[in-house]
């Protein structure tokens, strides 16, 4: 394992250490895009290019699902459940066998700290671990008809299945959409962001290093224009698993409705964090803080509203902005505390957002600016931000940054905390810090968010289901609920007497 700076900064310098994938992955292997074009993938924490990778098109899609389409007619569907459970299951060994390639592409891809993307790529196999068990468990039910008939139900597999992968958790999300579907018996045509398409490709090509046959799962690299959009749109994909923001979101249910295409949209959120005066004070304020800047803050589910009661109110945002001016920053791959966000275009709109509060008034508690890695003075760099008490209509409270900003609602008690945090349209995660557990569950009853987390921030595990509630979007990922995404219901009834 590289552990030393020096030998996991070679690799910024010769990313070809990796054996970084050349072309889409399709029926099996890789291949040249059929227009013959590349695009380039940037290291964040330099603001560089780093390598190239495959550039698609409509006529790329068609050939991932046509392949899709055939290995899901002649061979998926027909697999043993108890089969496609071993191929899963020795996928989980192989990713966890190829962590450190793995994770080192996924920090230079992302920006993320290594440890972060290690963990990324042990919950990866996890997941497939998780599913492996789960393929031959798919049980229909039996109904209480009367004695003269017999009705029963099963599940079936819904067919060729589109997943588009954000760049926030490439093999995260790749993994929690590919390993249910294909446990339910589905094939995968994927789509990772043009900003991270490296660790959607080695997933496929571990994949069929397991025994997955050629076909059943193919993964094209290019621009949502391009690649997302034709894909989506095909007559051909019978279900669309998308992960991004409200407006592409949007688009993609309009591409489905066209077609009457199942979907699962996880499309964001703005969560509260409601710390109560009754918490566990330090044990609050360090998952407060993880909450918000674990991977910048880029996180569907980051806990970016602080929703903190009046009692402990002063004492607690002092700590807490201490404890985040001492984060440090710099590249991934030298483990800082935090790392830079994606993208040069990241960078400017959560300084947007930024901006746009100073000239409201806002009292920042510690930084608001941009910044670089203090070794080499690049990258896209934004200091671990805390905004200081906002009202419930500000900017800052309603719009989802996708950055290291946390914003402060001061509450007056826990109705009120409940009040602000169900202020926004978006229902994602919610957590709730307190020593009273008849209340604790009281506001993880009554808070509007699909996922509530009590006395510890981003709890769970892939055994909990996860999605959202009114602009955050609908269908649940992980879990059980997962599986079920990607299946289908046949009722049968027969008169027997």
């Amino acid at each position: 394992m590289l552990t030393q700076p020096d030998s996991l900064l070679k690799y910024i310098e010769d990313a070809s250490g990796l054996r970084l994938p050349d072309g889409h992955f399709i029926d099996g292997g890789f291949r040249a895009p059929r227009a013959g074009r590349s695009m380039q993938s940037e290291d964040p924490g330099r603001g560089e290019a780093f390598a190239d990778f495959a550039r698609g098109d409509a006529d790329d899609v068609a050939d991932a699902v046509a392949s899709s389409r055939q290995a899901f007619n002649t061979v998926w569907l027909r697999t043993p459940p108890a089969e496609r459970g071993r191929i899963l299951a020795r996928t989980a060994d192989l990713i966890r066998r190829n962590t450190e390639r793995l994770a080192i592409a996924e920090c230079l891809d992302s920006g993320k700290p290594i440890a972060e993307a290690r963990g990324d790529v042990s919950g990866a196999a996890r997941t497939f671990e998780y599913y492996a068990g789960a393929c031959d468990k798919l049980e229909g039910h039996v109904f209480p008809l009367p004695s003269e008939y017999v009705g029963y139900s099963q599940f079936e597999p819904v067919g060729v299945t589109a997943h588009i992968i954000p760049w926030n958790f490439p093999i995260s999300t790749a993994a929690r959409g590919m390993a249910p579907a294909l446990a339910a018996g589905c094939t995968v045509v994927a789509k990772p962001a043009e900003q991270t398409p490296f660790t959607g490709l080695l997933l496929a090509e571990l994949l069929v290093e397991a025994g997955l046959p050629a076909g059943v799962c193919n993964v094209v690299t290019g621009t949502g224009i391009e690649v997302g959009a034709p894909l989506v749109a095909h007559t051909g994909i019978d279900h669309v698993t998308f992960t991004g923001s409200v407006a592409t979101g949007t688009s993609v249910m309009h591409a489905c409705a066209e077609n009457v295409t199942r979907s699962v949209m996880e499309l964001g959120g703005k969560s509260p964090v409601v710390v109560l005066n009754d918490c566990d004070f330090d044990s609050a304020i360090a998952n407060v803080a993880g909450a918000i800047f674990e991977h910048a803050g880029q996180i569907c589910s980051a806990g970016s509203r602080l929703v903190i009661e009046a009692g402990i109110h002063d004492r607690f945002v002092e700590a807490l902005g201490k404890k985040a001016s001492s984060i440090s920053l710099g590249h991934g791959l030298r483990s800082p505390g935090m790392g830079p966000v994606n993208s040069a275009l990241q960078r400017d709109k959560v300084l947007g957002f930024l901006d746009r509060a100073r000239e409201r008034g806002a009292e920042f508690v510690c930084g608001g600016h941009a910044s670089t890695d203090p070794e080499t003075g690049k990258g896209y760099f934004v200091e671990p931000t805390i905004v200081a008490d906002r009202q419930a209509d500000d900017e800052l409270v309603q719009e989802e940054i996708f950055g290291p900003v946390l914003t402060v609602q001061k509450a007056d008690d826990a109705e009120h905390a409940l009040h602000l945090a169900n202020c926004t349209r978006f229902g994602l995660v919610a957590g709730v810090f307190t020593g009273n557990f008849s209340r604790a569950h009281q506001l993880a009853r009554d808070v509007d968010a699909g996922q509530v987390y009590i006395n510890e921030y981003f709890a769970g595990g892939v055994e909990v289901p996860f999605g959202g509630n009114k602009q955050s979007g609908f269908g649940r990922e992980k879990g059980l609920e997962g599986l079920k995404s990607y299946c289908k219901v046949k009722s049968i009834a027969a008169r027997i007497g």
